[in-house]
């Protein structure tokens, strides 16, 4: 890869990061400056910086890390949530990742241990989502939690805190976030309704719909 390739690379993964960690705020899945974003671009992760509203940054502002978390790019500091974009990339093939404070995947990680099947949907993420026991945020602590309760996963609930979920792209790493929070929404109304409990997807149930999903989309 030429130099000049390299920076239009990173300069295309930061235009899309950018609009990526918008749209966070824009469908109420962050509020503030919460949640974050990264993309990786070859040995480097382009990540949202820390305490920077999303509709200031402009294409300048680029930040960027090395794989050991030294920033080799930009002014701004990068999020405060470093290490756990960190060990996703060193644990997975990911190539984006999203954090999210999403209020009904929040709620159900103080309620549980793991979101049951209760939607089909749940299989993109790899079948029910564990909950990461808590820890201070920022941690090397949250992000080993994080790991075990990633692991064969794509995602994940952060107790009393989030979600993180990752992709080949930041479009397929918001989707999963996405699903999550509708997901956890759908799990808070039916069993929030007294008297019954909701009906849940058996493994075989959610190992055809898996199957089924790894086919869905355009194809060429």
């Amino acid at each position: 890869m030429t130099d000049q390739v390299r920076q239009d690379a990173i300069e295309q993964a930061w235009q899309d990061l950018v609009a990526t960690a918008r749209r966070t705020a824009a469908e109420g899945l962050v509020v503030g400056t919460s949640g974050n974003v990264s993309v990786r671009v070859g040995d480097l992760v382009l990540v949202t910086p820390s305490g920077v509203p999303y509709d200031r940054l402009a294409p300048e502002d680029v930040v960027a890390v090395d794989l050991d978390g030294d920033q080799v790019l930009g002014e701004f500091r990068p999020t405060s949530e470093l290490p756990l974009h960190l060990e996703v990339y060193r644990g997975t093939d990911a190539r984006a990742v999203v954090h999210t404070h999403a209020a009904h995947a929040t709620a159900v990680s103080t309620l549980v241990a793991e979101l049951p099947p209760i939607h089909y949907m749940i299989a993109i993420l790899g079948g029910p989502v564990r909950v990461a026991p808590y820890a201070l945020y920022g941690t090397e602590e949250l992000a080993a939690n994080m790991r075990d309760a990633l692991r064969d996963r794509t995602g994940c609930l952060l107790q009393n805190h989030g979600t993180i979920t990752y992709g080949d792209s930041l479009q397929q790493a918001y989707d999963r976030t996405a699903q999550l929070e509708a997901i956890c929404e759908l799990w808070l109304t039916a069993s929030s309704v007294p008297g019954h409990t909701p009906s849940l997807l058996t493994e075989p149930q959610l190992a055809e719909a898996g199957a089924k999903l790894r086919g869905y989309g355009p194809t060429k």
